[in-house]
């Protein structure tokens, strides 16, 4: 069975500035692929290649065993692609909206029907189906605009910043939606700013820089490959926060990271549980004192500092 995405060197110039410089990333089927990386490492610029917007200078892509830039048609015909605001007619209804989308995929008036039928149940927009789109939540509208790239039955869903701007409970709700997805077979490939988001939805992730990969695996995996705990606390009163930062600067491999906004201290280590003991020790010895310390491994935003130098955007 051919990969659902095959690219390999791929570049992609503008003028002077290489948004791809010769990315390789192969997924699989049946995984939710998260493409992260800092501001202009060229996320964008793949997503429109893999919907056959933007042709490459230089290199293979395939889309389901078919080669996107000699074939482009066909490929269309296995994607959606939702981008990062919603693209619905506020006039409109629901029901409109996704029919109308339904029918420009060629879908007959009969089979259109049935398909928003379809969408509208599984994304819990039944009840609201023939109200206009302007009276919805920001929520509603990403999932009408979800809706719209799913009516058409694609094999591999692009999402580009799909929670962008989106209140945290409208974040969770098109969560959902997405896993909904992904349990009925679809193959989803998404970028996203928020690191938290990844975490949750995606099976592998693939952090870009500078147009190349630098590196990719499960979440899991890539925590590891930075290896380490982390020893995290937080102190009562914020004018202790730089002495407890002293307290365990013997203790890390690297010095400790200071947040006077949450009070908090965070040191990376080698050691985990015997670390832990010795930074109770330390601040035992300042009578510095701390509403919680824990130990834990280094989250995602710290692997993406780590391995691309930025914080996440």
């Amino acid at each position: 069975m051919a990969p659902i995405i095959e690219a390999h060197n791929l570049v992609k110039r503008y003028r002077k500035v290489r948004a791809l410089d010769g990315l390789d990333l192969v997924a699989d089927e049946g995984r939710v692929v998260a493409l992260l990386g800092p501001n202009g490492a060229g996320k964008t610029t793949f997503v429109r290649m893999l919907a056959t917007l933007t042709r490459p200078d230089s290199g293979t892509l395939r889309v389901g065993g078919i080669d996107a830039i000699a074939e482009p048609e066909r490929v269309r015909r296995l994607i959606g692609l939702a981008g990062q605001y919603a693209a619905v007619e506020p006039t409109m209804t629901g029901r409109e909206n996704l029919e109308m989308v339904a029918r420009l995929f060629g879908l007959s008036r009969r089979d259109a029907q049935a398909a928003t039928k379809r969408v509208l149940h599984d994304f819990d927009l039944e009840e609201a189906a023939d109200r206009a789109v302007k009276t919805y939540s920001g929520g509603m509208r990403r999932r009408v605009d979800l809706g719209a790239s799913m009516v058409g039955a694609p094999r591999l869903l692009l999402l580009d910043e799909p929670t962008t701007g989106l209140d945290p409970r409208s974040r969770n709700e098109l969560w959902e939606a997405i896993r909904a997805l992904v349990d009925r077979g679809t193959d989803v490939l998404l970028t996203t700013q928020y690191l938290d988001e990844a975490d949750h939805l995606a099976t592998d992730i693939v952090i870009v820089d500078h147009g190349r990969v630098v590196a990719s695996g499960t979440p899991a995996e890539l925590k590891a490959k930075v290896g380490g705990d982390v020893v995290e606390l937080h102190v009562r009163d914020d004018r202790e926060l730089a002495g407890a930062g002293r307290a365990l600067t013997l203790l890390g491999t690297e010095p400790p990271q200071l947040d006077a906004a949450t009070r908090r201290v965070s040191v990376r280590v080698e050691r985990g549980s015997e670390n832990l003991r010795d930074a109770l020790r330390a601040l035992d010895a300042t009578d510095i004192e701390v509403d919680d310390i824990t130990l834990r491994r280094p989250t995602l935003d710290e692997v993406f500092l780590t391995l691309t130098g930025k914080e996440s955007a």
